[in-house]
């Protein structure tokens, strides 16, 4: 037992290395909130071109499924070097334009916005499904009232069907949030520095994992109180569903 907490536990080596840590974590918590903003976003996107109406927009609706279905069946990390590896190599090549191809944006390295680019067009398609969920969830009668009072078909959405829809997808939301947030360990394969990185790096100097564990209880603390947002959301709608609250 001593041993087992020697080698996870060494508080003395978590004191002297958990600023490298915290520095790791803070990039972490930077991917989390940008990548999560910008998935929310490509998200609704991607949701709202589902649902198009129409037979001429068939072949949008069409792409959108397919790309969904595309982005949720293959692996992030493979999404990463994909992202990674293919628009360093057009920028090198003169095919796109080296800014794009090689972001520096905000001061923050490539890598930071590769991982951002696979966030978004991963995790924007798991939300996509979300929404999908939360809008096919409003009664139907909702968008014939609109109508028979005049509003297009996207106005009927924006003002009508979203605000309901996003209400009832909260806490699935933010379960993918969650998920987002660890899946941006997997970005240090290319080189950004974040938590993993940092433990990683320290196993590699000196032998020991305590650097891991400071990471996972950086990471529990975010992600533990998320959590009970989470159960404390599905109650609130549980409570409305039982008293009839749309």
């Amino acid at each position: 037992m001593e041993q087992f907490l020697n080698t996870f536990f060494d508080f003395q080596f978590m004191a002297d290395h958990f600023d490298q840590v915290l520095a790791g974590f803070w990039v972490t918590i930077k991917l989390s909130l940008v990548g999560g903003f910008f998935a929310l976003i490509w998200g609704l996107v991607l949701s709202v071109m589902r649902q198009l109406p129409g037979k001429w927009l068939a072949p949008v609706r069409g792409l959108t499924i397919a790309y969904i279905d595309a982005l949720r069946g293959i692996p992030l990390l493979l999404v990463i070097l994909l992202l990674s590896a293919g628009l360093a190599t057009l920028a090198s090549e003169g095919t796109i334009p080296r800014e794009i191809g090689i972001p520096n944006w905000l001061g923050e390295s490539d890598p930071f916005w590769y991982g951002i680019m696979a966030l978004t067009l991963t995790y924007g398609a798991y939300m996509a499904e979300v929404y999908r969920a939360g809008i096919e969830a409003v009664p139907r009668g909702q968008m014939e009232a609109a109508r028979s009072l005049g509003m297009s078909h996207g106005q009927a959405t924006r003002y009508i069907i979203l605000p309901q829809a996003i209400r009832k997808v909260i806490p699935p939301l933010l379960n993918d949030f969650i998920a987002l947030m660890k899946d941006t360990a997997l970005i240090s394969v290319i080189g950004l520095v974040e938590t993993v990185q940092v433990g990683s790096d320290l196993y590699s100097e000196f032998f020991n994992p305590s650097g891991y564990t400071v990471g996972a209880f950086l990471f529990l603390i975010v992600t533990i109180p998320l959590a009970r947002v989470v159960d404390m959301q599905i109650k609130k709608q549980d409570e409305k569903f039982q008293r009839g609250i749309p």
